[in-house]
C-alpha cells in the first residue's frame, strides 16, 4: 500500500472531529450500559439459583408427601392400636403441613422463573445496545481511515439504534429486539 493513498493529517479535520466526538459518545454509552448489563446478568443468576433452589424444595415436599400418604394408607391396613393410632395422627399432621407447603413453594418458584424471565428481556435489550454501538464504533473509524462522510452517517444510524436499545434497558420500555436476541442465541 502506497503511503500516498492515505489521507493526511488534517485533511478532513471536520470529520475527524465528528469521528472522534461520536467515538467518544458512543463509548461513554457502552460502558454505562455494560455496567448495568452486568449487574442484571448477577440478578438474573441468583434468581435462577432462588427458582432451582425453591423447585427443588417443592419437589423433596412433594416426595415426603407421597412418602406419607403411603405410610398412613399401610397404617391402616396393618390394623388399630395405641402406636398406630398415635402414628397415624402424625402422619395426619405431616401430610396436611406438606399439602399446605406445596401450593406456596410452587407459586414462590413461578415467581422467581417470572424475575428471570423479566431481567432476561432487559438483558436483550443491552446485548443489542452493545452490538449496535460496536458495528457503530467500528464504522466511525473506518469513516475516518477512508474519509468518506457517508460510513460516518451509518455509524450514526447504528450507533442511534444502539443508544435506544440502551435506553430501553434503563427506562424498562418495552422494546424487545426479538429477531436479533434469537439469532445471536
Amino acid at each position: 500500500m502506497n503511503t500516498d493513498d492515505l489521507p493526511t493529517e488534517g485533511a478532513n479535520k471536520r470529520l475527524n472531529r465528528m469521528v472522534a466526538v461520536t467515538v467518544v459518545v458512543l463509548s461513554v454509552c457502552l460502558g454505562l450500559c455494560n455496567i448495568k448489563d452486568g449487574n442484571i446478568v448477577q440478578a438474573m443468576t441468583q434468581s435462577k439459583a432462588d427458582a432451582v433452589d425453591t423447585w427443588g424444595e417443592y419437589q423433596a415436599t412433594r416426595t415426603k408427601f407421597h412418602i406419607d400418604e403411603s405410610a398412613a394408607a399401610e397404617l391402616q391396613l396393618v390394623g388399630a392400636g395405641p402406636k398406630a393410632d398415635a402414628r397415624a395422627a402424625e402422619l395426619a399432621k405431616e401430610i396436611a403441613k406438606y399439602k399446605a407447603e406445596s401450593p406456596t413453594l410452587r407459586a414462590k418458584a413461578i415467581a422467581f422463573e417470572a424475575k428471570y424471565d423479566a431481567l432476561n428481556v432487559h438483558d436483550d435489550q443491552f446485548d443489542a445496545a452493545d452490538a449496535l454501538m460496536s458495528i457503530a464504533v467500528s464504522a466511525a473509524a473506518v469513516s475516518a481511515v477512508v474519509d468518506i462522510f457517508a460510513v460516518l452517517a451509518v455509524a450514526w444510524v447504528f450507533g442511534a439504534f444502539g443508544i435506544v436499545m440502551g435506553l430501553a434497558g434503563f427506562l424498562g420500555w418495552a422494546i424487545h429486539p426479538a429477531f436479533l436476541a434469537t439469532f445471536l442465541s
